[in-house]
């Protein structure tokens, strides 16, 4: 099943009216005199509504009442109340994908999907870095976000350091917890990853067409049972979760937070701005300072990770030599 931004109109009008009467039950001929349409429509949508996540009550002669609220990561509810200009104005919702990021890629050169969010409960075929699978299981954000910036494509390479840390103000913003960033753009808890992106690029005579980010986040999941499943993988160093399975958490106010810091941090980057992103990555990143090895496509670099240039490189200081480092795994 696919939701959108931009139709299931009678099921959101009937949602909308929900929610702006909540202390109070409308009837179902209510409904269907206000909407203008059948009341087995009102019925078909109700039920429709119940089986995304809300409570709603019904009684006879009473009509309905909403009670509790979805925590899927809906195409209405993201829009709801976000503070964006651009980013989040157009969602898909999937139940059930290979990758958001093979969806994103089939739309992204369209002038009006700028800013296109495609979210999904479940991905088959999730993607991570250098070509790596991403296991998705129950509880996680898997989304995909669509860009056209104006910034460099020099750039580049600067931008998964950035997005990594919009995500990171973000929790801290509305989870009150205090990430860490792991060069180049995993998000980590007490030193085990929580979550990771990726970016797919499409360029045009050396411009950027379109930038694809994608993104996984372990929100609620079974730490436990994920690492069984990929404790043998490349550079596995641990998994964590956001939110334990007890507590209480919104991820749809987490991922309105990350849109908002990701379009502020895409103006920086626009305007460029790019000192100040560096200095706030590195203030919370678990890299700089530290010993590291780095393993690359040509072998391993090991030494004091000293800094971030202005292209997102991590530079190494080795032996009183330093060594620039684009594409790697630290460890």
């Amino acid at each position: 099943m696919i939701y959108t931004s931009f139709d299931n109109v009678g099921l959101v009008r009937i949602l909308s009216l929900l929610k702006s009467h909540n202390a109070e039950y409308l009837s179902g001929q209510d409904l269907s005199d206000v909407l203008k349409i059948s009341r087995v429509a009102v019925w078909k949508h109700i039920k429709r509504i119940r089986s995304l996540g809300y409570k709603i009550e019904s009684k006879q002669k009473l009509g309905y009442k909403l009670v509790g609220n979805t925590e899927l990561l809906l195409p209405w509810e993201i829009i709801d109340g976000l503070k964006t200009d651009v980013i989040g104005k157009r969602v898909y919702y999937f139940d059930d994908i290979d990758s958001t990021q093979n969806f994103a890629s089939s739309i992204a050169k369209t002038p009006r999907e700028n800013g296109t969010v495609i979210v999904s409960k479940k991905q088959s075929s999730g993607k991570g870095r250098l070509g790596r699978k991403w296991v998705s299981p129950d509880g996680g954000l898997w989304f995909s976000v669509i860009l056209h910036p104006k910034f460099d494509v020099s750039l580049a390479t600067l931008f998964p350091l950035a997005a990594s840390l919009a995500l990171a103000n973000a929790i801290e913003k509305t989870l009150k917890k205090k990430p860490e960033l792991k060069w180049p753009n995993d998000v980590t808890l007490n030193h085990k990853k929580v979550a990771g992106m990726l970016v797919d690029l499409s360029l045009k005579s050396n411009d950027i067409e379109s930038l694809i980010l994608g993104v996984g986040i372990n929100f609620k999941i079974d730490p436990i049972k994920l690492e069984k499943t990929i404790k043998n993988t490349r550079n596995f160093y641990g998994v964590a979760t956001l939110v334990k399975k007890n507590e209480d958490a919104d991820p749809i106010k987490l991922m309105q937070s990350f849109l908002f810091e990701l379009e502020k941090i895409c103006e920086e980057l626009n305007q460029g701005n790019i000192r100040k992103t560096i200095k706030e990555w590195t203030k919370m990143s678990a890299t700089i300072g530290k010993k590291a090895t780095v393993s690359t496509s040509s072998g391993k670099i090991s030494g004091k990770a000293i800094r971030i240039d202005d292209d997102g490189a991590l530079v190494i200081s080795q032996a009183k030599e330093t060594h620039r480092v684009l594409v790697g795994d630290v460890s």
